[in-house]
Order: C-alpha cells, then sequence, then structure tokens
C-alpha cells in the first residue's frame, strides 16, 4: 500500500504558495504556513478540501494550517514539529517565504538602509536554511524534496531592490550547498520567478509592469500557475538536485 506523501509550504495562504497548495492537493497531504492571515488561511483550507483525493491509498488529515513567524528560528522548528505531530511525515518542502521593501534599484542612497539588509538576509536567506536545517531528518527518511523560491533578480541585478537581489543570489548559493551538504537522499533546488502578478507584484507601478514584461524574450510575464507546475516538477523529479530554475519569460538571457 503506497502511503500519501506530505508537503509543507511556507508563506502559503495566498500568491504563489496557494497555488503551489493548489498543485499539490490532489494526491498530497498538504501544510499551509502562514504569518497572520488565518482567515485567509481557513479559507484556502476549505477551498482545497473540495479537491477530489486522487491517491490510491487516501489518508487523513488531508490538509493543515500553522501559524509561524518563519524569521524566528525557534518558531521554524515548532513548525516542522507541529507537522509532524499533525502528519507524521515530510515528504516535499517547499520554502517559499521572502521580503522585501519597493526601491528605486538604481538609488544607492535607497540601496543602504541596514534595515532592509538585516530583513531580507533574514528572510530571503536564513528562514530556507532554518527550514531545512529543522526538516533534514523527516526529508532524510522520506528521501524527499526541498524547493525554495527566490528571484530572477537574484540571477540578473535588478528588481525591487539591492538587498533583495543580493540576498536572493545568496539564497540560490545556499540551496546549492545545501544539495551537496544534503545529499544523496535529499534533493534541493530552488525557482526563480521573474515578476508575478500576485497581491504583492500588482504593487508595482503599471509602467514596472509593463516594462518588465517587454524585457522578457516571450513578451510575457511567468503566472503563478507557471511557477507551481514547475514546483511539482522538481519535487517529482528524482534526478534533479542543485538546480535553479528561471521562470521569466527569458529576461535572464
Amino acid at each position: 500500500m503506497s502511503v500519501q506523501k506530505v508537503v509543507l509550504i511556507t508563506a502559503g495562504s495566498a500568491g504563489l504558495g496557494a497555488e503551489i497548495a493548489r498543485v499539490f492537493a490532489p494526491d498530497f497531504r498538504v501544510i499551509i504556513n502562514y504569518a497572520s492571515n488565518a482567515t485567509r488561511a481557513e479559507s484556502l483550507l476549505a477551498e482545497l478540501s473540495q479537491t477530489p483525493n486522487t491517491h490510491p491509498s487516501p489518508q487523513l488529515p488531508r490538509f493543515h494550517a500553522i501559524r509561524t513567524d518563519v524569521s524566528s528560528k525557534p518558531a521554524v522548528h515548532a513548525m516542522v514539529a507541529e507537522a509532524i505531530a499533525v502528519m507524521g511525515r515530510l515528504d516535499v518542502v517547499v520554502s517559499n517565504a521572502g521580503w522585501t521593501r519597493l526601491t528605486n534599484f538604481s538609488d544607492l542612497d535607497e540601496g543602504v538602509v541596514e534595515e532592509d539588509w538585516d530583513l531580507c538576509f533574514t528572510m530571503n536567506v536564513k528562514t530556507h536554511l532554518w527550514l531545512a536545517y529543522a526538516a533534514r531528518k523527516w526529508l532524510d527518511e522520506s528521501e524527499g524534496a526541498l524547493i525554495t523560491t527566490a528571484s530572477v533578480a537574484g540571477v540578473k541585478p535588478g528588481g525591487s531592490s539591492l538587498p533583495y537581489a543580493v540576498t536572493k543570489a545568496a539564497q540560490i548559493h545556499l540551496a546549492k550547498g545545501l544539495a551537496v551538504i544534503c545529499a544523496p537522499r535529499i534533493r534541493v533546488n530552488t525557482v526563480s520567478p521573474g515578476l508575478l502578478l500576485t497581491e504583492w507584484g500588482m504593487k508595482f507601478p503599471d509602467a514596472k509592469r509593463e516594462a518588465a514584461k517587454e524585457s522578457t524574450k516571450l513578451k510575457r510575464l511567468a503566472t503563478v500557475e507557471d511557477v507551481a507546475a514547475q514546483v511539482r516538477t522538481l519535487a517529482l523529479s528524482q534526478s534533479a538536485t542543485g538546480q535553479n530554475l528561471c521562470i521569466d519569460g527569458g529576461s535572464s538571457m
């Protein structure tokens, strides 16, 4: 009898995280992490519960939400402990949390705000390390996968801010390091989307969004559906590790 696998998704109640949850919902048990909006998290769980369970040996509970401040190392460890207590295993971890402040990338005065550097480094680098460390034992047992959400800004300088771009580059390299350290039983990969028109992406002015689209080779922005589908592909692949997949319409070329 095949055991139904479990995925944990941080920042999973809206935007890309919610779409990733939808992609896994038919045949995985899903845990979403959220920071503060319990109503939105419960609404997503209600939506997911309507998804037909296509796994041949369905198990309960199917869905669970955990409120966690992922900027806190002890809280990340507590989140993983709760995930195991509820579901009993972890097979895929999608480390999707991050942070930035919208600035003029070309303005160095805006690029030297120390608080931005500190928070970007915590949210875009440390949180992924802490989650990998907390989940390692369980992913090792299941020969599982860790996927982190970075950004094309970590590949080609640009985007919302200098500290964001630099820490996203660090996040990509962190994932490569973890792929080496956690081999051979755990696969670690990264997705790097271009601008996504999520609630956060819509905060960019119209001109910036249009310029982002025009900078792509395909003349279209990636969608959360595009990125979520690739996250699932990386989770299921038994042969890919240490890879950073740019899903950006070719803007990084």
